[in-house]
Parts: C-alpha cells; structure tokens; sequence
C-alpha cells in the first residue's frame, strides 16, 4: 500500500519535474511519470505538464487536490505490473465520483521508467548541457532526441524540455536581493554578480554569487535565449559595463531599472561605440510590468512578471494606459475591507 501523499501539497510547488527525474535516477529507483495529455473546458494546468512518482517522492501537479490521490494510487499499480495507462478526469470518466471542480475534463498518460533507462539518462543529459529535447513515448518504447527530428509513432506522447530558464541579477541592494530571491523561488537558475563585492554571498537559498566583472561573470555563467538578465546595480559606469556585456549575448531578455528619462545617458557610450539601434532596443527599460509599485518586492514581483510574461508570449489584449497615482490610491483604498460598525453586525 502506497504512502498518502502529503497533506500541505507543497510537491506541486515545483513546474519542473526533471530534478524529480534526476533524484530517482541517482537513487536507482524505477518511477512512474504522469503526462497531461489532453485539456477540455479550461482545466487549471496546461498539456504538458506532468507528475513523478517513486519511493518517497512525488513532484508536480494537475488540479490542486481533485486527482492527485487517485492518480498516485494507479501510479503505484503502474510501478508494480509496469502496464501504462490513461486516465480520464470528467465526462467520460469511468471514475464518475471524481470530479475537478472546474469541470473540466483530462486526460493523463501515466508510465513506467525503469532505473537506467537510456531515454531518461539522455533527457538529464539534455538538461545538464542546457539543450532542448523531446521525449517521445508510448510507456513501452520511448526515446528522447532533438526537436524536430523525429515525429510520435502511433499510440506515442511527444513532450518537449527546454533548458532551465536562467537569471543573472546585476546589484547589491535590496531590490537586487528581492529579484533574486524571487526568481530562485520560481524556478529560475539565479545568479546575483556583485563586481568586488564581499567574500561571502547573500544568506539566500538558492542562487549563486560571483564578484568579478559583468564581461567576466556572463562568460562564466554563460548565455542563451534561456537566459534573462536584470541589471539593477544603481551605478551609472556598472550599468553601461554590465549592458555592453548583456546586449550582445545570447540573453533572451536584458533589463535595466532606473527612471526612463537617464535611459539616454546610459545608452549613449554604447551608441557612440556603434551598437546597432536594433540592439539597444533589446533592452527592457524601465524593467519589469508597470504595476506602480517601486518597493523591493513589488518591484521583483514585476521583474519576474515580465520575463515569465515574454517567456509565454503573452501580452495584453490592449495598450495599457498610464495610471495615476490618485487613480492607484483611490483602487487600493476600495479594496480594503470596510470597517464593521455595531448596527452591522446585528445583521448577521
């Protein structure tokens, strides 16, 4: 009999389920991996995304709470005959007591991965050398290869990996930690590059610190269209080295804080360098989503917003206007809760 799972779900906290992959993969142990197949009437997770299950560890999710027991329990079968299976969730369900609360419907391919299994070794590969792949599978035959370069078989899954979406924060101050911290906690490969800063980096879990030079930190780390790079160091001569470094790399996504009307100071060596307008028009300045905030979190909130929003490619349906301040304190003021008087609570 399987373990419950547990009951603060924090396992679906996590988008990718490679590291998952890879931990059952070090410990020998076969697993069982669940795939979103199919999506109808707006289910809470997009196809695609998946669950892992093994001896002691279950990672991702499909519906926050309506399936996830059921479906760890046909893992735990899966694990045991090796047989896969697809589950259905909503109408046309042979398991009509369940039932998503979006009332949606799902589908869910589930699988057995041996230990060992020479698909799986080169998905972690893939994903160590940041290359993108595709796993290809029917839970009997599977391969994992480049994308574009093999189709599905009949009966087969293709899912596509790309790299772990990467950060690079240029900075020292609180702003700098709070995109930091923030981007580590979503997912994000978070390097913080201080030029000549302290020995010892920043007390926060998960990110990594380098002190040399912009030039230098972003060979180190490296670049490519995975990579997002926030300079928020609020040092006129950093900002220009760190951009002369950032636009020409590979990055995806260059952004710079600071008020828009020093944008021109800023650019100008490298205009004068002969930096192409093409290029400087790479960078996202001011950086981040306008959601009028500027204290270190709101502004983190809105950096990390903004990567995730150019990542999905999504944009707003029309121009945002600009919003004043009095129209942002006016809102804020309307949505507190109002206060309770006497006669009030007699009504209840």
């Amino acid at each position: 009999m399987r373990e419950p799972l547990p009951e603060w779900p924090l396992f679906g906290m996590a988008e990718d389920v490679r590291p998952a992959l890879r931990q059952a993969a070090q410990q020998n142990q076969p697993l069982a991996l669940a795939t979103l197949v199919s999506v109808e009437g707006g289910g809470p997770r997009p196809v695609g995304t998946q669950m892992v299950f093994a001896e002691a560890i279950v990672c991702g999710y499909f519906s926050g709470g309506c399936v996830e027991s059921d479906i760890a329990d046909h893992a735990a079968s899966c694990l045991e005959d090796g047989q896969p299976r697809r589950l259905v969730y909503g109408e046309g369900s042979p398991w009509p007591d369940i039932q998503l609360l979006c009332g949606a419907r799902i589908e869910i391919f589930l699988e057995r991965v041996p230990a060992g299994d020479p698909a799986l070794a080169q998905l972690l590969a893939a994903q160590a050398e940041r290359r993108p792949a595709v796993w290809i599978s029917d839970g009997v035959r599977r391969l994992c290869a480049e994308p574009e370069t093999q189709n599905p078989w009949e009966g087969a899954i293709l899912r596509r990996y790309d790299p772990t979406p990467r950060l690079v924060v240029f900075g020292s101050d609180p702003t700098a930690l709070a995109i930091s911290q923030l981007g580590a906690q979503s997912g994000f490969e978070t390097t913080l590059v201080r030029p000549k800063g302290p020995e010892a980096g920043p007390p926060i879990a998960g990110i990594a610190y380098l002190r040399s030079e912009p030039e230098a930190a972003l060979a180190a780390i490296g670049t490519d269209p995975w990579t997002a790079i926030a300079i928020a160091t609020h040092n006129l001569e950093t900002d220009r080295t760190a951009l002369a470094a950032a636009l020409p790399s590979a990055a995806g996504y260059v952004g710079l804080l600071g008020a828009r009307k020093r944008l021109p100071e800023r650019l100008a060596p490298l205009r004068a360098a002969g930096v192409p307008e093409n290029v400087l028009l790479r960078v996202h300045a001011p950086i981040g989503l306008d959601i009028g905030g500027k204290a270190p979190w709101e502004v983190a909130v809105s950096v990390i917003g903004e990567i995730m929003a150019l990542r999905h490619a999504r944009a707003p349906a029309t121009p945002r206007e600009p919003v004043s301040k009095r129209d942002r304190e006016n809102a804020w003021s309307a949505s507190r809760p109002k206060e309770i008087k006497p006669a009030d609570q007699e009504q209840f």
